[in-house]
């Protein structure tokens, strides 16, 4: 069992991200490959979330502070049973993967702590205990000003790890979302080189060249929870909007939804077998 946190800046997809795992029977087309059973309710209630509203062209509300929220346990909290099928390559393996998310405010307080409050101290003490194996971090903007921000954080963030005595033993796959677009796309198959060091050269600066954290404990990664409308036409299947919140992105056509890289990073973090003092 392996507890995750997933973290990112306010509208990088992380709820929608979560959605399109809990209904992977619809948004992974006919793959056999994996198989995602949602153990508790608020994973359930969350697929049932992606049939009646992300189906419908509808986008999903983003989980805010403030309301019923305030404090960690108060966040929505998703359990999943993740099985992989047997391949030429690949071992028949099963493993249950906890999911706390987390609001975006949370991603933009690590910048600067003087900002922080009780869901910030709670998301620390949480992200940071030793039973959590791994973060994923999704994060959606290329421009200079938000490769700027980022890198930031990621310092920060590194150096939080650090004062809990996490640099040796917590994964972090860091993820653009989103990756249907144009600009991306293409370079979803090698992503630490064609998105992000292309794109957010400090961010990934930040992590490779940081001296406290073991490299072996990350990775980069290209996800897209709605993906490309189909094999030779590679339109994104997502629209744009206006939502309550902001600029949301809803799906295009339903019928052929069909998700990117999705359990890769999820797989990888929950890996914490250990050969030689190295984790594997």
């Amino acid at each position: 069992m392996g507890n995750i946190c997933v973290i990112g800046p306010r509208g990088s997809g992380k709820t929608t991200y979560l959605a399109a795992l809990a209904y992977k029977k619809q948004t992974m087309g006919k793959s056999k490959k994996f198989n995602i059973i949602p153990l508790n309710d608020d994973a359930r209630q969350l697929a049932d979330k992606a049939e009646n509203i992300i189906r419908q062209g509808e986008c999903l509300e983003p989980t805010v502070i403030g309301g019923e929220i305030k404090s960690v346990d108060d966040l929505p909290y998703y359990s999943f049973q993740l099985e992989i099928a047997k391949s030429w390559f690949v071992n028949p393996e099963s493993f249950q993967v906890n999911v706390r998310d987390y609001p975006g405010e949370v991603f933009e307080k690590i910048a600067d702590s003087n900002f922080s409050d009780a869901i910030y101290e709670g998301f620390i003490n949480e992200c940071l205990m030793k039973d959590v194996v791994g973060c994923l971090i999704i994060l959606t903007e290329w421009d200079k000003a938000n490769d700027s921000f980022y890198g930031r954080v990621m310092n920060q963030f590194i150096k939080l790890m650090d004062s809990h005595n996490r640099t040796h033993d917590l994964r972090l796959a860091v993820a653009m979302s989103k990756c249907e677009r144009g600009e991306l796309w293409s370079g979803r198959l090698d992503p630490e080189t064609d998105l992000f060091r292309l794109h957010l050269p400090k961010t990934t600066d930040a992590l490779r060249n940081n001296r406290i954290l073991s490299q072996n404990l990350l990775r980069f990664y290209a996800i897209s929870t709605f993906g490309v409308l189909k094999r030779n036409d590679p339109r994104p299947n997502r629209i744009d909007e206006q939502g309550k919140s902001g600029k949301a992105s809803v799906l295009r056509d339903a019928p052929r939804w069909l998700s990117y890289n999705l359990i890769e990073p999820l797989h990888w973090l929950s890996q914490t077998t250990k050969l030689k003092g190295k984790v594997k």
